[in-house]
């Protein structure tokens, strides 16, 4: 599967800091400092329904860790992954009367176009579960052969007993988890289960729905959690930087995952950070497809709304924080838009350079994109005011916005 072509990331005087940031497994702040190569995992979408403003705030934090990153002068490997095959595809195809293969690839595509207008920079390797299957499946007879798994009715499910780490990613107590389990996709009330919270690695094949060749297996489909832990310990083995993604993947599906690789290799970690962006609200509940409460990035694009704009409204709240989609929040955005254009439009200005110190210092400090705004905020009013001279400053500014925010001025 391939990704969407990346954008230019201008070079910059100097060199940035190295990322403090949030890690939910330890619940304070850590000092990512990789080696030259950099490795990031984030969990991508499934694809049965358009980009909506909490993917688009999720995948734009992660693309500001890659940015950071890259002002280090480290190379970035960054992999994600696509839920090709899973229930909500399945329901959502049977429901419009889909096929569900052409949904998926039809929902990827148009992903595809959303990330490439917002200037998000792309995976390197850009994986779908469906063609992991043939990696998947030695990891579950593994699994199941070292007894970290059994089967139930021809479903193989996998013993969190066999981790000693689990429950570390998330600090969740079993009654926290069984309720988030019944949530997010599990089965926490299924008889004969060894806890209610083991989560299924390998489903027997159903009838009327697409099955693959499981080996010893027999026919059936991965698993949620499996599918990330194939692809990343294949590109990256354990221990890799950063796991990110959205704070409903806290558990079960990032601990999960951390188990299966854990239990797998008798390695741990799984993955040295957990972050996880907050999510995006409208009308005052969480943005989700199942409850319809949706903008879209594809429809403010054909609105007319110029992505930059959507980025901004994105980067003016902490990645970390809840909040909620207002056209008022879009309207500062543009309107944020038009000023920073204006002040790098003109011929020279005042410095640059203690802006782009404010920059760098902002994002380094758990990736405080609204604090950087403040800062690009107080150029463009200098600016306004006719405060300086400088024939470099607007170049260096719009440099700067473009390197490590991603807005093209």
């Amino acid at each position: 599967m391939h990704a969407w072509p990346a954008s230019e990331v201008p070079a910059l005087p100097g060199s940035g800091r190295d990322l403090r940031i949030h890690d939910t497994a330890t619940g304070g702040r850590v000092t990512l400092v990789p080696g030259p190569v950099a490795r990031l995992y984030v969990c991508g979408i499934t694809p049965y329904d358009a980009t909506h403003m909490g993917h688009a705030a999720t995948y734009n934090a992660f693309d500001l860790v890659q940015r950071v990153w890259l002002d280090t002068k480290r190379q970035v490997h960054y992999v994600q992954n696509v839920t090709d095959i899973d229930d909500p595809l399945l329901e959502r195809a049977a429901a419009n009367g889909d096929d569900w293969e052409a949904l998926a690839q039809r929902e990827t595509a148009l992903f595809r176009e959303d990330m490439t207008a917002l200037r998000l920079l792309p995976p390197r390797h850009y994986v779908g579960a469906v063609e992991s299957i043939p990696k998947i499946v030695p990891l579950v007879e593994r699994l199941r052969d070292a007894g970290a798994a059994y089967e139930l009715e021809g479903d193989i499910y996998f013993s969190v007993a066999s981790d000693a780490h689990f429950g570390e990613v998330s600090g969740l107590d079993a009654e926290a988890m069984r309720l988030l389990s019944a949530e997010r996709g599990g089965d926490p009330d299924r008889p004969g289960k060894k806890n209610p919270v083991d989560p299924m690695l390998w489903m027997a094949a159903r009838p009327g729905e697409p099955s693959w060749d499981g080996a010893s297996l027999g026919p059936g489909r991965p698993g949620w959690h499996i599918e990330c832990v194939a692809i990343a310990l294949e590109h990256f083995g354990m221990g890799f930087d950063v796991q990110g993604g959205g704070s409903d993947l806290i558990f079960p599906h990032h601990e999960m995952g951390a188990s299966h690789a854990q239990a797998l290799t008798g390695e741990h970690p799984f993955a040295k950070s957990y972050v996880h962006a907050g999510m995006v609200a409208l009308h005052g509940e969480k943005m989700s497809k199942s409850k319809g409460n949706l903008v879209f990035v594809s429809a403010l694009r054909r609105e007319g709304v110029d992505p930059a704009a959507i980025r901004l409204a994105l980067l003016s709240h902490h990645y970390r924080a809840d909040w909620e989609w207002t056209d008022a929040v879009l309207a500062e955005a543009v309107e944020r838009l038009g000023r920073w254009r204006a002040a790098v439009s003109r011929p020279d200005g005042p410095s640059a350079d203690a802006l782009l110190a404010e920059v760098r210092e902002a994002l380094a400090d758990d990736l405080d994109a609204p604090a950087a705004l403040a800062a690009v905020d107080r150029w463009a009013a200098a600016q306004a005011a006719g405060g300086g001279t400088d024939e470099g400053a607007p170049g260096l500014v719009s440099r700067t916005v473009d390197a490590l925010l991603g807005v093209a001025l």
